[in-house]
């Protein structure tokens, strides 16, 4: 990109995305290199893997939700909110946690949808609703739930139920006790739509949201990946007889695993020795509150957001899929 100075001709800014496009030919030209410096090491090799495994499922996502996020800045005016949304804001956080049907997505994709519906002028506790819900309630997760499970309609239904209440839950807790002071200022107005046509203000705000949704979803994947590393693979097979620890245990392994949300129902089908109830834990917490999403809402609505939403989130996923699950499933099982 080029500007022109007073007095110094034209110079070269440059931008995030001129950096994107240098790291990615630096890790082109080094990639023998690096290869070769990964082969020795069994441990770096699964670090490798599953940064590459948590980064390549969620990038198409990420692209889903961009679009999305630049669809809304560029079509989507306040005035259509205020009118699609129930004056009554507890009634339009339950409508913000059921639109997440709607959107087949993983969670990392939905955080800049829900930075653009706070900037168009939603309330931000329908708008967390909704960055819970979307990628634990829509179409693609609940299918490949009944899957990974055949034969066990209680751990879609107990999914569906316990992440929407979870979302809700959230949402009016959020309405009650959140401080707009703890976000990071609204930005609506980079990507205002006045003297610029919508086909500009849709490219700018998803390349906006693409570089900085990407940049923390690389350093949530890096977490995620030295985590994998460190967790004994068949530890899961001692608590089995021991309910509450396997809950616990499922709730944080869900955290630093960091899984997409599309593929989360197979990884928890394979721990066949638990029983259901806290995989179905696992398949709540995951999508609610992990590690890459962690960084991504740290990075999209500011630390001292993501230092008290998460936490929060945690407990409140626990105690949902538990409860639910004791219903669904028809007990400890």
């Amino acid at each position: 990109m080029l500007e022109q100075l007073p007095g110094r001709g034209l110079r070269t800014k440059v931008s995030s995305t001129y950096v994107l496009i240098g790291l990615l030919a630096v890790g082109v030209l080094t990639q023998a290199w690096l290869m070769s410096a990964v082969d020795p090491s069994a441990r770096l090799q699964t670090g490798m893997t599953m940064f590459v495994g948590v980064f390549v499922q969620a990038v198409p996502f990420l692209v889903l939700g961009v679009v999305v996020s630049g669809v809304i800045a560029a079509f989507i005016s306040p005035n259509l909110l205020r009118k699609v949304l129930p004056r009554n804001e507890k009634a339009a956080i339950g409508v913000g946690g059921l639109a997440g049907v709607a959107l087949p997505g993983c969670e990392c994709g939905v955080v800049p949808v829900a930075r653009r519906l706070i900037d168009q002028g939603a309330p931000s506790s329908v708008a967390l609703a909704f960055l819970l819900s979307a990628p634990a309630v829509n179409p693609v997760v609940l299918v490949s739930t009944a899957v990974a499970f055949p034969g066990e309609p209680g751990m879609v239904a107990g999914r569906f139920v316990a992440s929407l209440a979870t979302a809700v839950v959230m949402g009016l807790l959020w309405s009650r006790f959140g401080s707009p002071s703890w976000m990071l200022p609204r930005g609506g107005a980079d990507h205002c739509v006045s003297g610029r046509t919508r086909a500009a203000v849709f490219v700018e705000a998803a390349r906006h949201d693409l570089l900085q949704a990407g940049a923390f979803l690389v350093l949530g994947a890096a977490i995620a990946a030295a985590l994998h590393v460190i967790v004994p693979p068949h530890w899961y097979e001692q608590l089995a007889t021991q309910m509450l620890l396997a809950i616990l245990v499922l709730a944080i392994l869900a955290v630093v695993l960091a899984l997409c949300s599309e593929a989360d129902a197979f990884v928890a089908a394979s721990m066949s020795s638990l029983p259901l109830l806290p995989r179905l834990v696992f398949l709540v917490v995951g999508p609610a509150v992990d590690v890459k999403l962690f960084a991504m809402q740290a990075g999209t609505f500011g630390r001292a957001f993501a230092l008290r939403f998460a936490p929060v989130t945690f407990v409140v996923a626990v105690v949902c899929a538990t409860v639910v699950g004791y219903v669904t499933l028809g007990g400890a099982r």
